[in-house]
Protein backbone atom coordinates (compact mmCIF):
# COMPACT_ATOMS: atom_id res chain seq x y z
CA UNK A 1 0.00 0.00 0.00
CA UNK A 2 1.52 3.28 -0.69
CA UNK A 3 1.89 6.58 1.09
CA UNK A 4 -1.01 9.30 0.38
CA UNK A 5 0.57 12.35 -1.59
CA UNK A 6 -0.81 14.75 0.95
CA UNK A 7 0.21 12.57 4.25
CA UNK A 8 3.64 12.11 2.56
CA UNK A 9 3.84 15.77 2.26
CA UNK A 10 2.58 16.58 5.34
CA UNK A 11 5.65 14.41 6.82
CA UNK A 12 8.22 16.06 4.72
CA UNK A 13 6.67 19.35 6.51
CA UNK A 14 7.01 17.50 10.03
CA UNK A 15 10.49 16.44 8.93
CA UNK A 16 11.73 20.15 8.43
CA UNK A 17 10.14 21.71 11.28
CA UNK A 18 11.55 19.39 13.59
CA UNK A 19 15.23 20.35 11.78
CA UNK A 20 13.86 24.15 12.03
CA UNK A 21 13.37 23.42 15.59
CA UNK A 22 17.01 22.01 16.25
CA UNK A 23 18.92 24.77 14.20
CA UNK A 24 16.81 27.76 16.84
CA UNK A 25 17.97 25.59 20.11
CA UNK A 26 21.40 25.44 19.07
CA UNK A 27 23.95 27.55 20.98
CA UNK A 28 24.75 30.96 19.20
CA UNK A 29 28.60 29.80 18.52
CA UNK A 30 27.45 26.00 17.54
CA UNK A 31 28.21 26.19 14.04
CA UNK A 32 29.46 22.40 13.11
CA UNK A 33 25.79 22.04 14.34
CA UNK A 34 24.43 24.68 12.45
CA UNK A 35 26.16 23.87 9.43
CA UNK A 36 25.16 20.12 9.63
CA UNK A 37 21.24 21.31 9.99
CA UNK A 38 21.16 23.70 7.62
CA UNK A 39 23.28 20.78 5.15
CA UNK A 40 19.77 18.58 6.09
CA UNK A 41 17.55 21.29 5.34
CA UNK A 42 18.31 22.30 2.15
CA UNK A 43 18.97 18.54 0.89
CA UNK A 44 15.21 18.15 2.33
CA UNK A 45 13.61 21.32 1.16
CA UNK A 46 15.29 20.30 -2.74
CA UNK A 47 13.75 16.66 -2.59
CA UNK A 48 10.69 17.83 -1.09
CA UNK A 49 9.87 21.18 -4.18
CA UNK A 50 11.31 18.82 -6.50
CA UNK A 51 8.14 16.25 -5.76
CA UNK A 52 5.82 18.97 -5.06
CA UNK A 53 6.87 20.94 -8.30
CA UNK A 54 6.84 18.20 -11.02
CA UNK A 55 4.38 15.44 -9.78
CA UNK A 56 1.99 17.04 -7.12
CA UNK A 57 1.24 20.62 -8.10
CA UNK A 58 0.60 19.23 -11.89
CA UNK A 59 -1.92 16.48 -10.43
CA UNK A 60 -4.02 19.05 -7.92
CA UNK A 61 -3.82 21.90 -10.55
CA UNK A 62 -6.17 19.29 -13.36
CA UNK A 63 -8.21 17.52 -10.34
CA UNK A 64 -8.90 21.48 -8.85
CA UNK A 65 -8.54 23.88 -11.38
CA UNK A 66 -9.20 27.07 -8.88
CA UNK A 67 -6.12 25.78 -6.49
CA UNK A 68 -4.40 27.05 -10.06
CA UNK A 69 -3.91 30.34 -8.11
CA UNK A 70 -2.14 28.84 -5.07
CA UNK A 71 -0.02 26.29 -7.01
CA UNK A 72 1.46 29.66 -8.98
CA UNK A 73 2.00 31.00 -5.64
CA UNK A 74 3.56 28.18 -4.46
CA UNK A 75 6.01 27.98 -7.28
CA UNK A 76 6.67 31.86 -6.51
CA UNK A 77 7.54 31.04 -3.00
CA UNK A 78 9.37 27.37 -3.82
CA UNK A 79 11.47 30.68 -6.26
CA UNK A 80 12.51 31.99 -3.57
CA UNK A 81 13.34 29.30 -1.09
CA UNK A 82 15.67 27.59 -3.73
CA UNK A 83 17.48 30.54 -3.77
CA UNK A 84 18.13 31.10 -0.39
CA UNK A 85 19.14 27.77 -0.21
CA UNK A 86 21.66 28.20 -2.63
CA UNK A 87 22.94 30.53 -0.96
CA UNK A 88 23.49 28.76 2.23
CA UNK A 89 25.28 25.63 0.41
CA UNK A 90 28.75 28.14 0.49
CA UNK A 91 28.20 30.24 3.25
CA UNK A 92 30.12 29.48 6.29
CA UNK A 93 28.15 28.94 9.51
CA UNK A 94 29.92 31.67 11.42
CA UNK A 95 29.36 34.36 9.21
CA UNK A 96 26.76 37.19 10.56
CA UNK A 97 24.59 36.84 7.78
CA UNK A 98 23.78 32.96 8.50
CA UNK A 99 21.28 33.05 10.91
CA UNK A 100 19.66 36.19 9.53
CA UNK A 101 19.23 34.32 6.09
CA UNK A 102 18.12 30.88 8.06
CA UNK A 103 15.80 32.49 9.93
CA UNK A 104 14.29 34.27 6.86
CA UNK A 105 13.82 31.05 4.98
CA UNK A 106 12.14 29.21 7.92
CA UNK A 107 9.82 31.94 8.17
CA UNK A 108 9.13 31.68 4.19
CA UNK A 109 8.56 27.78 4.79
CA UNK A 110 6.49 27.79 7.63
CA UNK A 111 4.18 30.57 5.79
CA UNK A 112 4.15 28.46 2.69
CA UNK A 113 3.52 25.23 4.63
CA UNK A 114 0.68 26.70 6.28
CA UNK A 115 -1.47 27.82 3.19
CA UNK A 116 -0.70 24.47 1.43
CA UNK A 117 -2.01 22.46 4.92
CA UNK A 118 -4.71 25.17 5.46
CA UNK A 119 -6.12 26.93 2.27
CA UNK A 120 -5.71 24.11 -0.32
CA UNK A 121 -4.71 20.47 0.85
CA UNK A 122 -8.09 19.88 2.04
CA UNK A 123 -9.60 20.57 -1.76
CA UNK A 124 -7.00 18.30 -3.54
CA UNK A 125 -8.20 15.59 -1.14
CA UNK A 126 -11.14 16.03 -1.61
CA UNK A 127 -11.10 16.14 -5.24
CA UNK A 128 -8.42 13.53 -5.57
CA UNK A 129 -9.75 10.65 -3.56
CA UNK A 130 -7.91 7.99 -1.56
CA UNK A 131 -6.81 5.82 -4.57
CA UNK A 132 -5.63 8.66 -6.87
CA UNK A 133 -3.60 10.07 -3.61
CA UNK A 134 -2.12 6.78 -3.19
CA UNK A 135 -0.96 6.18 -6.32
CA UNK A 136 0.45 10.02 -6.84
CA UNK A 137 1.98 9.32 -3.07
CA UNK A 138 3.58 6.45 -4.95
CA UNK A 139 4.76 8.30 -7.78
CA UNK A 140 5.91 10.96 -5.54
CA UNK A 141 8.70 8.28 -3.36
CA UNK A 142 9.83 6.79 -7.18
CA UNK A 143 10.38 10.30 -7.59
CA UNK A 144 12.65 11.24 -4.89
CA UNK A 145 15.75 9.50 -6.27
CA UNK A 146 15.70 11.64 -9.49
CA UNK A 147 15.91 14.90 -7.09
CA UNK A 148 18.44 17.23 -7.87
CA UNK A 149 20.86 17.71 -4.88
CA UNK A 150 21.37 21.37 -6.25
CA UNK A 151 18.35 24.01 -5.28
CA UNK A 152 19.50 25.50 -8.59
CA UNK A 153 17.91 22.90 -11.18
CA UNK A 154 14.63 23.02 -9.38
CA UNK A 155 11.87 24.58 -11.85
CA UNK A 156 11.08 27.02 -9.91
CA UNK A 157 14.95 28.24 -9.70
CA UNK A 158 14.01 30.05 -12.93
CA UNK A 159 10.43 30.54 -13.06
Amino acid sequence: MSTDAIVLLKDDHKTVEKLFKQFEKAGDKAYQEKRRVVDSIIEELTVHAYIEEEIFYPAAREAVPETADHVLESVEEHHIVVWMLSELIGLDAADETFDAKVTVLVENVRHHVGEEENDWFPQVRSAMGRKRLQELGQRMVDARAQAPKDPLKLHSATA
